[in-house]
């Protein structure tokens, strides 16, 4: 070994002790012995020995743990020993630094250190300071463990107690911890935060029709996704089963945080491949902002949640904002849950059918069949809002046969051969029991089967399963007519048409309503669309069609088919038997010239603040760039007013058209989509300005009193 002529680790050391008489130079056997397992136990690679002189080089080192530093002991000696290892805090160690104890020539036990070489490898170091017979430092003598293993096996536990195992996101436990100190810091800050929840929609049909180890494959993929579009992997968790969190500090801005949640929804509904099968999900995110939604964590997180739990409800693949509203909304849902059950039976159920007519000729050549509940105190029940709570209540199946024996009852009786449509949801379509009860409403009504098209989505292909086939051909062998809805809007793929025996395309009204605007490329999209079901043989519909602009551009396109309120709103019945007495049923197009934003009509009560004064005023209807308003007499135009919808939603706004007490008004700043068919404000008025200013100004705003109004609480 060197620097010792062979002598070993024993040798180098007895150089260092006080001359003894001649006669004991000459090594006992009791000494040979301890020296053969020492050097045995070097060998073994269990521990190893170390000495320096008294400027801290090393006099020896154990060669084989220098060659795992990627040297030989050769090459080491008379290196500074300190330098062999990492500084502690570049590890985030606290502890005394190996230098501190070095120079201060204090013994030290079991120190834990860090290769400064090659690999991730630690040791347990110990070393004594040794003196000669006058009292003077000679140096260290010392040994060594490797430690690696337990360190790896002690940061594993620390991850597994922060992180989530299976997707090494942050767990509930770690994003918890973030979200209490990101806001007792931000509320000192005056800043705020956001936080997104996700609920991944159909996730555990995946688990049921492919096993639990596929829907552990198919969690990584949507961690890696959601990534991608977040970017701080520390800000993303799982929070346990197929829920999420993300964390997003100074963000409040709700159109960036909007077009976020959509592109999340888009990303995780995308076509997954698992294990050689293709799956697809969706995603509902629930989107809380503090100061303005709650505070402190618990109140964010509850609201959060109770935002994702609306956007569950108005349709799933959506995102939903929180506002005050949500607790009645959630209250008026389970209200409307039990009323639900037992609206058929009171006969509080209705259908009401729109016309779809023959592009080129206004000739009507069906109808689609749209459920309508009139409740027998609140009225008209929207169907965003009932369809999905029967969905979640498991009362869809028993609506579903309803409507589809209603429906072909009523066509049964229409004159001509006019065709109707039924909705089935993916929840219809599972059920094994689906083309008996299509079958029997077909016998017992006496419609032919020509005469039925059944619109499908495509969320009834997840998994490509054999049962998904196997139903096509069911429903197919009946003769009935199979139609593609909201075609373009989700996981659209040619495969489905190519293996499904599809007669008709439906091409959503999100692609028709923005095709008119410069440079949208939605018209070229639609006419790929039509070209591909013309060489498929299939007639294709364009849904939503309100404006003669959007009509002109769809005639151009080669579309077969329209449906809209440009031709006609949804009818009863006894309306339709009206229309359609000759068997030639012809509706002229009417409507506005050109497509205009989004109408969302209502009554409600806001405030119009103009010159310190707060008028209470009544809101008729609502667009993205401005709204209708009454309750102040001859106001002139040009007049400007600070518009507020409660909970910090400010708005400027102009007063463009006026007469007696009606005002057109324009908004300085566009609304933006709230997720749920609504709009909201960009931004909104941090409570810890309206609480200054509510000191300084006279202005009786009660919306915005105190903290604990804007939390919701």
């Amino acid at each position: 070994m060197p620097d010792g002529g062979g002598r070993g680790f024993l040798g180098k050391f007895g150089a260092g002790r006080a001359a003894a008489p001649r006669a004991e130079v000459v090594p006992s056997i009791h000494t040979k012995e301890a020296l053969l397992l020492l050097r045995n136990y070097e060998e073994s690679g269990q521990g190893w020995f170390w000495s320096t002189d008294a400027n801290g080089r090393l006099t020896y080192i154990t060669d084989t743990v220098a060659q795992q530093m990627g040297r030989t002991a050769a090459t080491l000696i008379g290196a500074s020993f300190a330098e062999l290892f990492l500084p502690v805090d570049s590890h985030g160690e606290r502890q005394r630094t190996l230098p501190f104890l070095l120079t201060k020539q204090s013994k030290f036990d079991e120190l834990p250190l860090r290769c400064a070489f090659e690999g991730d490898r630690w040791w347990a170091v110990s070393g004594r300071p040794h003196f000669d017979g006058g009292g003077r430092f000679t140096g260290y003598r010392g040994s060594g463990t490797d430690i690696t293993e337990q360190r790896r096996s002690a940061e594993d536990a620390s991850r597994l107690a922060m992180y989530d195992s299976l997707t090494g996101l942050a767990n509930r436990f770690n994003i918890s911890k973030k979200l209490d100190t990101t806001l007792a810091a931000f509320a000192q800050q005056q800043r705020s935060c956001a936080i997104m929840l996700l609920d991944l929609d159909r996730f555990k049909q995946v688990n049921d029709t492919l096993g639990h180890p596929a829907g552990d494959a198919l969690l990584k993929q949507v961690a890696g996704r959601l990534l991608k579009i977040v970017g701080d992997k520390e800000m993303v968790s799982r929070l346990g089963g197929d829920e999420f969190q993300i964390i997003l500090p100074d963000v409040e801005d709700r159109g960036k945080l909007g077009d976020m949640a959509a592109d999340i929804i888009n990303s995780l509904s995308q076509p997954y491949s698992v294990e050689g099968s293709r799956c697809i999900i969706g995603a509902s995110v629930g989107v809380a902002i503090s100061p303005f939604d709650g505070e402190n964590s618990d109140n964010l997180v509850r609201n959060a949640d109770l935002a994702l739990y609306a956007a569950k409800g108005n349709g799933r693949g959506r995102f939903s904002f929180y506002s005050s509203d949500l607790h009645q909304a959630a209250e008026d849902r389970r209200v409307l849950e039990e009323d639900l059950r037992d609206a058929l039976a009171r006969g509080e159920m209705a259908l009401a059918y729109q016309p779809i007519v023959k592009a080129k000729t206004n000739v009507v050549t069906g109808t689609e069949a749209l459920v309508r509940w009139t409740h027998p105190e609140r009225g008209p029940i929207s169907p965003a809002l009932f369809i999905p709570i029967a969905e979640e209540a498991n009362l869809i199946w028993a609506l579903g046969e309803w409507v589809l024996r209603k429906a072909c009852e009523d066509a049964a009786k229409w004159p001509g051969a006019m065709r109707v449509a039924v909705n089935v949801s993916p929840i219809q379509f599972a059920n094994p029991d689906l083309p008996k009860i299509v079958a029997s409403a077909l016998a017992n009504s006496g419609l032919p089967p020509e005469q039925l098209e059944l619109e499908i989505t495509e969320s009834v292909f997840l998994g490509d399963s054999k049962d998904t086939a196997a139903m096509f051909k069911a429903l197919k062998g009946l003769g009935v007519r199979l139609a593609l809805d909201d075609f373009g809007t989700g996981y659209s793929s040619l495969g489905y048409l190519q293996s499904a025996p599809f007669d008709k395309i439906k091409i959503d009204q999100s692609f028709v309503r923005g095709a008119t605007d410069p440079g949208s490329r939605n018209g070229a999209i639609i006419a790929a669309i039509v070209a591909l079901a013309e060489a498929l043989e299939m007639e294709t519909t364009a849904e939503g069609i309100e404006s003669l602009d959007q009509l002109d551009l769809i005639r151009k396109l080669n579309v077969s088919h329209v449906q809209g309120y440009v031709y006609s709103k949804p009818v009863s019945n006894a309306d339709l038997l009206g229309h359609a007495e000759t068997g030639n049923w012809m509706i002229e197009p009417a409507g506005p010239a050109r497509q205009r934003n989004d109408r969302f009509q209502m009554f409600r009560k806001v405030g119009a603040i103009h010159d310190n004064y707060r008028y209470t005023v009544v809101m008729r209807n609502l667009s993205a760039t401005g709204a209708f308003i009454e309750g102040i007499m001859n106001v002139p135009l040009g007049t400007q007013f600070v518009i507020d919808f409660g909970e910090g939603q400010l708005v400027t706004a102009t007063v463009r058209r006026s007469k007696n007490h009606q005002q057109g008004i324009e908004f300085e700043s566009s609304m933006v989509s709230d997720g749920n068919g609504g709009l909201c404000t960009r931004h909104r008025v941090s409570p810890y300005l309206i609480a200054a200013a509510s000191q300084q100004a006279g202005i009786a705003l009660p919306n915005f009193t105190t903290t604990s109004d804007w939390a919701g609480k």
